[in-house]
């Protein structure tokens, strides 16, 4: 490949959904890919393309596959077998008009200017989270208490930005909404993705957007992580689903992975003897906990599963009450970690 078409690919890369809206519109955002029929743009769930990662190398974004066909490549052959373009420098025309960039110069071969950091990117989740500020007295405090949510002590990962980026669509404007920010880390404390709510001004609940939640960076594997871990863990898929188990369990530390399929492929510490596996309600979150559980359980980790009564253990904070949450993890959890982690009614009353 040119170096001209080496950095159009990888520009195009850089803003992939946009791309696959444009030349794809049949398909639909499923997680981090996008998901079509075919090149020609057949609705279907044949045809898969990366709208997130590196610039290069494995899971790079931008690149795509056809699982009935075989086919596979960049956005440049996408855009070339979707159009029928048979000469290059007919695709490297369209992916410039489609960047908006001027024809190339002899000395610019490079799309500029570059972003100090690229869009959806780990280092791009890190800017965005050191510009956020603490929750406490913030719209993201009052969302949280509303759905119930009062243990929100020791929890560094959640932030509050009164002014964080929402593009509806890669066509559409950008709009500003408060949003609760949550550092994605690793095993090892570094962020590598954040997860965005965005918030009504008011504090009534989530903003009347069409998808008020969203994540950047890297997140296979991570989490949103509550307390450190020794060898007793909790790990469940959303935030405020693993913040209302900590509402009666406090001082156990906690993961929410931030979707199904993130729960399943959980990276877990070394020094974990013991997993807590929180099940949404649901066929995916079935599925989701027994992978993990097997997991857990080939690597040594005894793996025990906590139920919700109602579809999430947010729905039962929310409409059967704390003391009903309390009663109903008591049965669920190891005799030993029932007076070393449950809390008392006392302290639940106190809020702390």
């Amino acid at each position: 490949m040119s170096s001209q078409a080496a950095d159009l690919a990888r520009c195009l890369a850089r803003d992939a959904e946009a791309v696959c809206r444009r030349y794809l519109s049949n398909g639909r955002r499923r997680g981090r890919y996008w998901v079509v029929g075919d090149v020609a743009n057949t609705p279907g769930r044949s045809l898969f393309v990366r709208l997130t990662g590196p610039d290069s190398g494995k899971g790079a974004a931008g690149k795509w596959t056809d699982a009935a066909t075989g086919q596979h490549g960049d956005l440049l052959d996408l855009i070339a077998l979707k159009l029928g373009l048979e000469r290059l420098r007919d695709v490297l025309d369209e992916a410039r008009s489609f960047l908006s960039l001027p024809p190339p110069q002899p000395t610019a071969n490079r799309c500029a200017p570059q972003p100090s950091a690229p869009i959806r990117s780990p280092a791009s989740a890190r800017r965005l989270f050191a510009m956020a500020q603490p929750i406490s007295g913030t719209i993201a405090e009052t969302y949280l208490r509303k759905r119930g949510i009062t243990a929100l002590h020791d929890a560094p990962a959640l932030r509050f930005h009164p002014r964080c980026y929402y593009r509806p669509d890669a066509d559409a404007p950008t709009e500003i909404w408060p949003a609760l920010v949550a550092a994605v880390t690793d095993l090892g404390g570094n962020i590598t993705g954040a997860h965005r709510t965005w918030l009504d001004p008011m504090g009534a609940g989530k903003a009347p957007i069409d998808t008020p939640r969203r994540a950047m960076g890297h997140l296979l594997g991570h989490g949103v992580r509550f307390g450190v871990v020794t060898d007793v863990m909790v790990a469940g898929e959303g935030i405020e689903t693993v913040l209302s188990v900590r509402s009666v369990l406090p001082n156990l530390p906690m993961v929410a992975a931030l979707s199904a399929n993130h729960l399943a492929a959980l990276l877990l510490p070394a020094m974990l003897r013991r997993l807590y596996v929180v099940r949404d309600n649901d066929p995916a979150g079935d599925l989701a906990a027994a992978t993990l559980t097997d997991r857990a359980q080939a690597a040594g980790i005894e793996a025990l599963t906590l139920s919700p009564t109602l579809g999430d253990f947010n729905e039962d904070l929310r409409r059967l009450g704390v003391d009903h949450l309390r009663t109903a993890l008591r049965v669920q959890l190891a005799p030993q970690d029932v007076p070393r982690f449950l809390r008392s009614t006392d302290e639940a009353g106190t809020g702390r």
